[in-house]
């Protein structure tokens, strides 16, 4: 049983003009952050405002790598090969990195984002390549994920994982998330995905779409940003999980206290 989480959201999904979400609102409310490096969202600008803002609160900062897709927001499936997602997730590494630099502080840990991040759970050429482009740039960097493919690469590189509970996304029986083609991958009803999230955390399990009890790790809560109802679920998910009785810290601690629980 989680008693200690993390709450994050991804952020920094701004191109341009145009702004995706209320992240200064999220930032009041989470405690780590996954920020766009520029693939599927994100500019220079928005990497340096969000870095910014996350240093100033004291919020640690996250790699949201994807698929080159900025017009598909990183969730189409591109046919990409091995070396290609080692050395694109490199690159982003690289430019969150300099802008974490630039601030005084350093990436903590990576997230993948979109079709990418489904398709490492299940590719396992796709996962160590993911992985691989961790140990290269940074060994001490924690990679956040679910049970999959990602787990097996990271104790073949020595990288450490921290395990993801998405709240408002459907699991299919294996474990995976539902895709996003299927009328049912998100979950719509905000008490639903409250009630969920509380589940998740104290009872480590979840529901899938057809029904079946899965148990569930959970080291950090994922809370979308771009959504029309974002901050009013992230409030409220917050003030489930405290009215619960689970302690919401950093991810650095989280991890410390979850792997003391966890035969």
């Amino acid at each position: 049983m989680t008693t200690t989480v993390d709450l994050i959201a991804d952020l920094g999904e701004g191109f341009g003009a145009y702004t995706m979400g209320d992240d200064n609102a999220l930032l009041d409310l989470v405690t780590s952050a996954n920020i766009a490096c520029g693939f599927h969202a994100g500019d220079p600008r928005v990497m340096d405002r969000t870095v910014a803002e996350c240093v100033r609160r004291g919020i640690g900062i996250g790699a949201h790598p994807s698929f080159p897709d900025l017009v598909g927001f990183g969730r189409r499936s591109m046919d990409l090969t091995a070396e290609e997602v080692r050395t694109d997730v490199l690159y982003q590494l690289g430019a969150l990195s300099a802008f974490a630099a630039a601030h005084g502080t350093s990436v903590t840990h990576l997230c993948p984002h979109g079709r990418l991040g489904n398709l490492v759970i299940t590719r396992a050429d796709y996962a160590d390549a993911m992985v691989q482009a961790v140990a290269q740039f940074d060994p001490s960097i924690l990679v956040l994920t679910q049970a999959g493919a990602v787990v097996d690469a990271a104790a073949n590189h020595g990288i450490r994982v921290g395990m993801v509970g998405v709240i408002d996304r459907n699991y299919e029986d294996d474990g995976t998330l539902t895709p996003r083609s299927h009328p049912e991958a998100l979950i719509h009803n905000l008490d639903a995905v409250v009630e969920r999230t509380v589940r998740m955390a104290s009872e480590g399990t979840v529901l899938s779409r057809e029904g079946k009890l899965l148990d569930v790790d959970v080291d950090t809560i994922l809370l979308h940003g771009d959504g029309p109802h974002a901050v009013e679920l992230a409030t409220r998910v917050r003030d489930a999980l405290l009215d619960a009785g689970v302690t919401i810290a950093p991810l650095a601690a989280t991890l410390r206290q979850n792997s003391l629980a966890r035969p």
